[in-house]
């Protein structure tokens, strides 16, 4: 608990010692040295929040280090999430969760993040996780050693959930919030449901081979697509009917991809 002035100094460099640091917020959070930790727990975050601060950064540590491993090697991001978690620090743990989030965008660790998710509630990426899972199919999840049973009837869960819903959502379109310029609110919502249903429906010409399954895809294509035409005046039948409402349009389209964003883990619930 004691340091130098110097010390102090390089806590708040790119020197920093991280398995000092992490070890000394630990130490402080449990014997509630509330001063101490919140000032490590600052360098820490200052620490993480450089650019490519988390190129080396691992994972998750090995139950058992080589004789070769060295003694410097950084803490893992699972060790960060739980002391992110632990402290109640939320921003190092937005820092870590976005972490989390582009490891699962490129398939990696799927199983962890699905584990520690569950573990410490950290919905914003336990969605994901799954999400990700799902789309390598049921016959990955059955040979992944780390996913318990009721984690795959909740992947089998999500399957049948998110198939049933896409084959809806092309006749389910937000509802409007109408412009006081709007002339005929029946006339623009059904120019936006023609549109909602052609956006969606184009999806799968974008990108040939996206699974049925692939809400999540199929919803972030469809908000840039809707865009696209609203701004450039070039939907079904010139987008008549709707030009007082595009706005409007457009905002409760990324507002949808937005909660389905936020409601993801819902999907994914004991029960088939």
């Amino acid at each position: 608990m004691h340091a130098r002035p110097h010390e102090l100094m390089t806590a708040l460099t790119s020197d920093a010692n991280c398995n000092l640091l992490v070890n000394l917020a630990r130490m402080a959070h449990k014997y509630q040295f509330r001063s101490i930790e919140t000032w490590v727990l600052s360098a820490v975050h200052n620490f993480y929040s450089r650019p490519g601060a988390f190129d080396p950064v691992p994972t998750t540590t090995p139950p058992t280090l080589p004789p070769a491993a060295p003694a410097s090697a950084p803490p893992s991001l699972e060790q960060l999430t739980e002391l992110a978690a632990l402290c109640e620090r939320p921003d190092l743990l937005d820092l870590a969760i976005a972490r989390w989030k582009k490891q699962i965008s490129e398939g990696r660790d799927l199983a962890l993040a699905i584990n520690i998710g569950e573990r410490l509630n950290l919905r914003p990426m336990l969605g994901l996780a799954y999400h990700a899972m799902m789309l390598k199919g049921r016959a990955h999840w059955e040979t992944e050693p780390t996913l318990a049973r009721d984690q795959r009837i909740r992947l089998l869960s999500g399957y049948y959930a998110l198939t049933k819903m896409w084959e809806a959502l092309p006749g389910q379109p937000p509802v409007l919030s109408h412009s006081v310029r709007c002339t005929s609110n029946q006339r623009c919502n059904k120019a936006f449901g023609q549109l909602w249903k052609t956006v969606l429906e184009t999806g799968t010409e974008v990108v040939p081979g996206l699974q049925r399954e692939d809400v999540l895809t199929r919803l972030v294509l469809a908000e840039g697509t809707m865009k696209m035409l609203l701004d450039n005046n070039s939907g079904p039948n010139g987008l008549e009917g709707l030009p007082a409402c595009k706005e409007s349009a457009m905002m409760m389209t990324a507002m949808k991809v937005r909660e389905f964003k936020e409601s993801l883990t819902d999907y994914f619930i004991d029960d088939v």
